[in-house]
């Protein structure tokens, strides 16, 4: 149930979109900032590493219950305590003096950001009429992407001009103004289901926070490491009692006929090799960049805008083709897309780096990705009831945490196997013979979910504006924070 929205329709959207915008900016705007970070406190690279896996940990395990919690006690409170919470943790990021504090906080921010995700779109979506939807998100994901551009310049000003707290202090009064802002002009709104699943959202948190970490530590410590397999057995056990206790529960966080719907677990295993494949060869795609080729962080992101801007052009005209074109042939062909994007670059590393040869595969990686996120969350979105699109959507996100995650990890290994006996990766050659094969990992895993991608059937007349509402933005919203996780793991590689 839902009221109506305050004010106008730019205030709505400003409302809706600038809290997600301020999420996806704190992503991009600590890359910079790392290393001057380690300096400060001391950080070695292995403490780097969890600057940034504390607030992957907290948002990949949290979004489920982000969503559960905006539906039973509205959507409008939890959004607002969601930001105040972000808010605070920003702040305690700029007073952290210790490598502890600085994890702690981060990981508050994570749990805020893991509220704001789910809820902004769904915010949105129930305040404009639906002859209105479409056009609301495609702005919202336009002021959402903003994140991209204005993410590395400003991190990278601040951390010069000023010092590194900066960077989480300008967050602060921007959180602080907006909520007032969104209690003033959004509409409150629920779920059909009322009840809260407890023993669910704790089950689910834990098992994917450890997934999460066992995959974050597998590509540095190896995959039969026990800090490895402790929190993978962790996760196993977890997941056990959790599918045991849904079963049984009568008012299920994540229910489990969902698995029974072909669509719904087809568009999810779709998700999981388009950001195991393709976020997984990325990651060392960029640490070429700033490896053997030389650029700087800001300098490797300029570079790749093709690919980074190219999803926002293009996830408009998808979420417009999703209503007319079945979304598995849209999928499939940019899946198709990203996968002869990744064998491109593939064959293309060198230690003498050309841009003009790489731009048309960066372009075409940028189309490809635009093509599949919208249907792609379409389908998901189409596959359950209107009422249980929230519960949908979050699976799909933590699928899709686990997919980046898992992806970066394998392909740690395949690299660190490859280049034994080359000398290490601080040679140009060998880091990019090294680099090679775990790229082309990525291109085959990406082609085998086009495969799979072109069975996939949607009822036809369920990706309607219902479904649309939340599509096109998360295309972006979606980009924006796994560009961030990138450029942040990045300089810990570095």
């Amino acid at each position: 149930m839902a009221e109506r929205s305050r004010g106008g329709f730019g205030w709505l959207l400003l409302a809706t979109a600038a809290p997600m915008f301020l999420v996806s900016l704190n992503n991009l705007v600590v890359t910079n900032a790392l290393p001057v970070m380690s300096r400060d406190l001391g950080i070695g690279p292995s403490g780097s590493q969890w600057v940034v896996h504390a607030y992957a940990l907290a948002f990949a395990g949290l979004l489920l219950t982000g969503a559960a919690l905006g539906d039973r006690f509205g959507r409008r409170r939890v959004f607002l305590v969601a930001i105040g919470v972000f808010t605070a943790g920003s702040a305690a990021c700029a007073l952290a003096d210790s490598l502890p504090a600085l994890l702690a906080a981060r990981v508050v921010q994570g749990a805020g950001a893991a509220a704001v995700y789910p809820v902004s779109l769904t915010l949105l979506a129930t305040g404009v009429p639906d002859r209105r939807r479409t056009v609301a998100v495609g702005l919202w994901s336009a002021v959402n992407g903003l994140g991209i551009a204005l993410g590395p310049l400003a991190g990278g000003l601040v951390a010069v001009r000023l010092s590194w707290p900066w960077i989480f202090w300008l967050l602060v009064p921007i959180g602080l103004a907006l909520v007032p802002l969104c209690r003033w002009r959004l509409a409150e709104s629920r779920g059909d289901d009322g009840a809260l699943d407890l023993p669910g959202m704790v089950l689910v948190s834990l098992s994917v926070a450890l997934a999460v970490l066992g995959t974050a530590r597998a590509g540095q410590d190896g995959w039969t490491a026990p800090s490895v397999l402790a929190p993978f057995a962790g996760a196993v056990v977890g997941g056990i009692a959790f599918v045991l206790w849904e079963r049984r529960c009568p008012h299920p966080l994540l229910p489990l006929r969902f698995y029974r719907v072909p669509a719904f677990v087809l568009s999810n295993a779709v998700s999981f090799t388009m950001f195991f494949g393709v976020f997984g060869s990325i990651y060392w795609l960029m640490l070429y960049l700033q490896g053997p080729v030389g650029y700087s962080a800001l300098e490797a992101g300029v570079r790749t805008l093709p690919w980074t801007a190219m999803p926002m052009l293009v996830a408009v005209a998808a979420g417009v083709l999703a209503n007319r074109v079945r979304p598995g042939a849209l999928i499939a062909a940019g899946l198709a897309c990203e996968a002869l994007a990744l064998a491109a670059s593939a064959v293309l590393l060198r230690p003498e780096f050309d841009y003009r040869l790489v731009l048309p595969a960066l372009l075409l990686g940028g189309i490809g990705m635009g093509l599949v996120f919208t249907p792609m969350t379409a389908a998901v979105l189409a596959s359950v009831r209107p009422a249980e699109r929230g519960k949908a959507s979050g699976a799909n996100t933590t699928v899709r945490e686990i997919g980046f995650a898992l992806g970066v990890a394998v392909m740690t290994t395949v690299v660190l196997r490859a280049s034994d006996g080359r000398g290490g990766l601080a040679d140009p050659v060998a880091f990019v013979e090294a680099v090679r094969p775990a790229v082309w990992v990525g291109a085959a895993v990406v082609l085998v979910g086009a495969v799979a991608a072109a069975f996939l059937r949607v009822p036809s007349g369920t990706t309607g504006d219902g479904a649309a509402a939340v599509v096109v933005g998360r295309a972006v919203g979606d980009t924006a924070v796994r560009v961030g996780d990138l450029r942040e793991k990045d300089e810990v590689g570095r």
